[in-house]
């Protein structure tokens, strides 16, 4: 992979983002309306809300992130954008993590700005080692991010890509859902070695399925 590639994507992904803010907008939608219902719906104590917290943080990110994954690529598809793209020296990994770091910001972007309308609603406050949350956070939404940007590409053509991609991102919801209800949880050492346990499993996670489909990505690209 070349850095020059990567950034220039990452540039081009930034600046149309920028410009239009569609999926910015669309992202904070989705999950501040989760948040809202589901505070609304469960009425939820302080001692309930610790343990949905991490549940519905990830349904509201998941909401956000897969609204904005569907038409990752959908610009590329305009002006047979993508087809250029194919012709250039670029390699595809370059492409492909541009494409990821970008989204990956966005929805960040969406957390940080969630994250206080989050804590009003549900009454939260900070509970044992708190500053575990910001590993489990970045770390589970590049576990979405990085998943939902190949499957993205992997299903641009079919019909149904906006009901298929959400059930494939299944197995990062659950392990970012069940890292967050770790971390927000309990304060004793069994309660420490779990959340140690469950940021380990999430890194690993990370490197894993990264070097995968930057590895796998090529084919995609230049698939029919």
């Amino acid at each position: 992979m070349k850095p020059a590639y990567f950034l220039m994507h990452l540039k081009k992904d930034l600046q149309l983002e920028w410009r239009s803010k569609d999926a910015i907008n669309s992202m904070l939608f989705f999950a501040l309306l989760v948040v809202v219902l589901f505070s609304l719906a469960f009425d939820p104590t302080r001692a309930v809300s610790r343990q949905i917290a991490g549940g519905i943080l990830c349904v509201a990110t998941m909401f956000a992130a897969v609204s904005a994954l569907n038409q990752a690529w959908a610009r590329e598809l305009r002006n047979q954008v993508l087809d250029a793209l194919r012709m250039t020296p670029a390699p595809a990994a370059s492409l492909f993590l541009g494409k990821a770091l970008a989204n990956f910001l966005f929805v960040m972007v969406v957390e940080v700005v969630l994250a206080p309308v989050f804590v009003m609603f549900y009454n939260l406050h900070a509970l044992g080692n708190a500053w575990l949350l910001l590993l489990v956070l970045p770390l589970g939404t590049w576990a979405l991010i990085v998943n939902g940007v190949f499957f993205a590409a992997l299903s641009i053509r079919t019909r149904n890509r906006e009901l298929l991609l959400p059930l494939i991102l299944i197995s990062d919801f659950y392990s970012s859902a069940a890292g967050d209800g770790d971390v927000g949880v309990g304060d004793s050492d069994g309660g420490n070695r779990i959340r140690c346990l469950w940021i380990k499993m999430l890194a690993a996670y990370d490197v894993i399925f990264t070097t995968v489909c930057m590895m796998l990505f090529e084919v995609i690209l230049h698939a029919e």
